[in-house]
């Protein structure tokens, strides 16, 4: 910041070392206020808010450790800069230890001044840009904790709103997500599943640990996957379900932090193939019956002429064991096969 930007205040009791101190530091280009005592001096700090304060210690009524405590505990970042005499060394280290950013000695060289307001400048530089950088990563890293939390909320909303079951479970497999349409499907709560069951509470007797050997193994969808494998689920009412199941073990370079499984309820599936099967089984029937019928008119249709054929047959063998055809007859048996 450059001096013609800064305010700085003296407060010191001696009238001279005020007139000095401002004429010096007003040649070197700083805005320069100066006060009699400790009171009026924090009045000043209160309304100005200069950024360096020069504090004589040995000062009438609050002295320069009050005005220093003041100071400090208004605004930590302001530098105060003690001014003492060399018999006052004790009181110099104990305003150093109530962080005054340096201390002079009088009579007051301008080169001692100088460096003491230097110093008090770098650390004000240096305050502030820890300031703006602690500012910066604060911002960064609000934007990166809010993008963490939509995409936390985002995976949450999409594991919730799937429609198969999804149950994740940590290394030793106990249960740690267990969403919406698990609880639908195996008729357990949340609440009593996260952290307090494990997976294999959810299968058959004995069922899991063959399950698991099929996912470490790489014949059902590859090496720690387990696809489309047909299995049963326990529910809590002991009812045993019928569900195809796919998992994985999920891993961080060779260490397995836990597994997931998805789980797809068969029974509408079962029960419309049931049903179809149903449906086929009567529709074999109808065909069966509608070929009895048609069978059975077939037979009939068949069965009038065939009988006219045998009736005019056996009439014609009778009248031949009647002896001797005569003309009449001929002309009949003519007439007769002409109808057959």
């Amino acid at each position: 910041m450059p001096n013609s930007e800064m305010k700085l205040l003296v407060i010191d009791d001696d009238e001279g070392i005020r007139k000095v101190l401002k004429v010096t530091l007003q040649g070197a280009g700083y805005q320069v206020l100066t006060a009699e005592d400790g009171q009026s001096g924090l009045k000043i700090f209160a309304n100005e808010r200069p950024e360096i304060i020069l504090c004589d210690l040995r000062m009438p009524g609050m002295d320069g450790i009050a005005v220093l405590r003041e100071i400090k505990a208004a605004d930590p970042d302001k530098e105060v800069i003690v001014i003492t005499a060399y018999a006052d060394m004790d009181l110099a280290i104990e305003a150093l230890q109530l962080k005054a950013s340096d201390f002079i000695t009088k009579p007051i060289s301008t080169p001692a001044l100088e460096v003491a307001l230097e110093r008090a400048k770098e650390r004000l530089d240096l305050t502030r840009e820890l300031r703006e950088y602690t500012a910066l990563i604060e911002k960064r890293w609000l934007d990166t904790a809010e993008e963490l939390a939509k995409t936390y909320q985002f995976q949450k909303n999409l594991i919730e709103s799937s429609i198969d079951g999804i149950i994740g479970c940590d290394p030793d497999g106990k249960v740690i997500i267990f969403n919406k349409a698990s609880e639908s499907v195996l008729g357990y709560p949340k609440v009593e599943v996260v952290g307090k069951l494990s997976i294999d509470h959810f299968f058959p007797p004995g069922k899991y640990s063959g399950l698991k050997e099929k996912l470490y193994s790489s014949d059902y969808g590859g090496t720690n996957r387990l696809t489309h494998y047909e299995t049963n689920l326990v529910a809590k009412s002991g009812q045993q379900i019928p569900a195809q199941l796919s998992g994985a073990l999920l891993q961080v370079g060779e260490e397995e932090i836990g597994s997931v499984a998805f789980f797809r309820d068969l029974r509408e599936i079962r029960r419309l193939e049931q049903q179809f099967a149903d449906q086929a089984r009567l529709l074999h029937q109808d065909k069966m019956i509608s070929l009895g019928i048609l069978a059975a008119s077939v037979v009939h249709e068949i069965n009038n002429p065939l009988a006219g054929v045998l009736n005019y047959a056996r009439l014609m063998l009778k009248i031949m064991k009647r002896g001797p055809l005569t003309e009449e007859y001929q002309d009949k048996f003519a007439t007769y096969l002409n109808l057959m």
